[in-house]
């Protein structure tokens, strides 16, 4: 399935040419009929802005000195992602191979998830940070965090 990139101008729609493949637009003949399914695509600037907000919970974050089979543990910045995403509710419910129970983090992919839903779980895991990790923080003093190292 091809994929194109529509622009809205006043009451219709063109296709973007800069933003699609030349090949795939001079395939459809003129008065062709194609069918498209559409999306907004999401904000990269605010998928940055998440991963921001990810970095100041993770250098704030101070596990408990631990150890596992004899090996010290060490905090990880991928589980701490997943982590958080879980603690703010998205999540599924998957079974392992000893038939546990466990909790995988939702993808946050942008085919996965849209603006609105990501805007949610944007707003679900500050509400976590602060609430577990960043306990001095207002959340006007971390959204101030968050702005200051996106604009570098």
């Amino acid at each position: 399935m091809s994929e194109a990139i529509l622009k809205r101008i006043g009451e219709g729609f063109i296709v973007d040419p800069a933003a699609n493949d030349a090949e795939m637009l001079a395939s459809v003949h003129m008065g062709e009929v194609i069918k498209v399914k559409w999306s907004k695509p999401r904000n990269i600037n605010f998928h940055r802005k998440f991963f921001a907000l990810l970095g100041i919970g993770f250098d704030a974050f101070e596990p408990a000195e631990a150890e596992y089979r004899g090996m010290p543990v060490q905090k990880n910045r991928e589980r701490f992602r997943k982590d958080v995403i879980i603690a703010a509710g998205y999540f599924d419910a998957v079974a392992n191979i000893k038939g546990e129970v466990r909790a995988e983090a939702k993808s946050i992919s942008f085919a996965k998830m849209d603006e609105d839903e990501f805007n949610k779980l944007y707003n679900a895991c500050v509400n976590v940070l602060l609430q577990r990790v960043l306990k001095n923080y207002t959340r006007d003093d971390l959204d101030q965090v968050v702005e200051q190292l996106i604009r570098f």
